[in-house]
């Protein structure tokens, strides 16, 4: 499956008001397409939200904007030229054995998005790494999801999702101590750069 990755930045003390409006949109967009998660940022880069749109392919997802396009409401987009002040997509893909987003999925208030970049060449080789150590990750907590870019590139998007700040905490060390993570051979060799972000989902989201 494809999913479209979009964060919008928003001028501080908005991220309430967006939130408002993008929910009362929400029932005419998912007349063409579901919504997977919507989460603003509580840690890292802040005033951020972060919604994820899963679609069967690249097809789907030029059906659903030409559809959109022609069939058009004033609640959708949702009115944001006063508070957004930078908005970004990436069109991601689904590594082969994770688990799609086909329906609403509750797993905790806390989500942290993890995003790395490795040097050219290696992802095919990270993944087959983090295949094999997912199993024994997942005892501690469920991987939420794991990408690629759709269109090329060196960066791998992983979500995880937490009940608290403290299971969080009290996974990451256990799960270290314990040896069942990171995936072993480790690919931090070969990694340029890492980023993170502690979301927590909106009301509506449907991954909560």
């Amino acid at each position: 499956m494809i999913y479209d990755l979009r964060t919008y930045t928003l001028r501080p003390g908005s991220v309430p008001e967006f939130e408002r409006r993008f929910g009362e949109g929400l029932e005419h967009r998912q007349k063409f397409s579901r919504l997977g998660g919507f989460w603003h940022t509580e840690i890292g880069p802040l005033n951020q939200v972060v919604h994820i749109w899963p679609y069967d392919n690249l097809a789907h997802v030029e059906s659903v904007r030409k559809d959109m396009a022609t069939n058009p409401d004033p609640a959708w987009p949702p009115k944001g030229d006063d508070v957004i002040l930078t908005m970004e997509s990436a069109l991601l893909t689904s590594v082969p054995w994770m688990r799609e987003w086909t329906s609403p999925q509750e797993y905790g208030g806390f989500y942290e998005l993890r995003i790395y970049t490795f040097i050219p060449g290696v992802l095919p080789e990270v993944i087959k790494r983090w295949e094999q150590a997912v199993p024994a990750r997942e005892k501690y907590s469920p991987l939420g999801g794991l990408w690629t870019e759709a269109t090329g590139g060196n960066k791998l998007y992983h979500l995880w999702p937490y009940k608290s700040m403290e299971e969080r905490t009290t996974v990451r060390a256990e799960s270290v101590a314990k040896g069942d993570w990171p995936p072993k051979p480790a690919s931090s060799e070969w990694m340029l750069q890492q980023e993170n972000k502690i979301l927590v989902p909106a009301s509506f989201s449907p991954m909560h």
